[in-house]
């Protein structure tokens, strides 16, 4: 039986055999994710209102892409105080942001009291606005400094009003690659602990995987395996509450890091990784063709490759633009609109958890 078939028929096949769907031309894979895509959302192409912020790029850590912590690749190092998050947040609100996005570098300097001090502030300010915030990397690293437990950071997190997780330091899975481009950092199966733990506290989060640089195909693979995995847990299904919300593939971006990954990823093996993601990730609702690593152009014919969602307008984006990304100043909502309708989509407007709002 073609491999395909197998695929779409559930076959229990392993990374190695599964990687083979990388072989397929791209336009099969593209129909075939296309129509899983539009068998759930039809023509809709999501997208949000929200806000970045990143505290401080002052980081505990040295990995190799990263191209937003201060280091002598980026000699610019700074430290944002609460009352400046607040304000921030603040005015997002004010523009019409529904969720900010509080994602930092492993700070030295700040306290394990400083962040829960921060959510707190932000979420008294403005109790409307979704809080999404600190990734599992960062989550492990505030375990390890304060010797609190993951557990403990993520029930803090509860308390404070962190409404869901992003899917930020997730990297590649394959811990011989880990050791290479982020030695130090937390490590897979503890990625995946965290993440585990706060979807059985009955949270949403995302999840991520950055590639185009010294991974392989079969890495790409297994990564998506191991997310589709955990997502299988019986208790947190039948719960209907926590998981997964958005599978999020991040492109590297080659520019002012220490990997030196001189070939970029062609748009045809972009597509075709979004592509497989839809295909093996039946149990995770939604593919982000996150505009703001993929180019907006690139992220727009993703929804034609089983892609259902944008992101947002995220205003001030740190992290991707400092390694090259064309994103800095976000997007303007009716930039958006105008660019998912004249790709012959519908715009919707969503929240923080893909509750529709508006169609535009």
């Amino acid at each position: 039986m073609d491999l395909l078939q197998r695929v779409l028929k559930k076959e229990n096949l392993n990374a190695q055999e599964l990687s083979k769907l990388y072989d397929y031309d791209i336009f099969t894979l593209g129909q075939v994710a296309d129509g899983l895509r539009r068998e759930k959302y039809d023509n809709k192409v999501f997208f949000n209102m929200n806000r970045h912020i990143n505290p401080t790029n002052i980081c505990a850590d040295v990995c190799k892409f990263c191209a937003f912590s201060a280091s002598r690749k980026n000699p610019n190092p700074y430290e944002m105080s609460i009352d400046e998050i607040v304000s921030q947040t603040i005015n997002a609100y004010k523009r019409g942001a529904k969720e900010v996005h509080i994602v930092s570098a492993h700070s030295p300097n700040y306290s394990y009291e400083w962040y829960l001090d921060m959510f707190s502030a932000v979420k008294k300010a403005v109790p409307q606005i979704h809080l999404k915030a600190m990734t599992a990397a960062e989550v492990d690293f505030l375990d390890r400094k304060f010797n609190k437990g993951y557990q403990k950071v993520l029930e803090d997190m509860v308390k404070v009003g962190v409404d869901s997780m992003p899917g930020g330091g997730a990297e590649i899975f394959d811990e011989e690659v880990r050791k290479y481009i982020c030695k130090g950092k937390v490590d897979s199966k503890r990625w995946l602990e965290i993440h585990h733990y706060w979807h059985q506290l009955g949270r949403m989060s995302n999840c991520t995987m950055l590639f185009g640089h010294i991974e392989n195909r079969v890495h790409r693979v297994d990564h998506m395996l191991r997310l589709r995995d955990i997502q299988q847990d019986k208790n947190i299904v039948d719960s209907k509450q926590g998981g997964f919300n958005a599978f999020i593939p991040l492109v590297y971006q080659n520019q002012n890091n220490f990997l030196k990954i001189e070939n970029f990823l062609s748009g045809q093996e972009i597509l075709k990784t979004i592509s497989i993601a839809r295909i093996l990730l039946d149990n995770i609702p939604h593919i982000k063709a996150y505009w703001a690593s993929l180019s907006l152009n690139l992220a727009l014919v993703a929804q034609e490759f089983g892609a259902d969602d944008m992101d947002g307008t995220i205003e001030n984006e740190s992290i991707q633009s400092a390694g090259g990304a064309k994103s800095k100043n976000g997007v303007s909502k009716e930039e958006m609109i105008a660019q998912i309708k004249n790709a012959g989509f519908r715009a919707i407007e969503r929240d923080s958890l893909y509750n529709e709002l508006q169609e535009f």
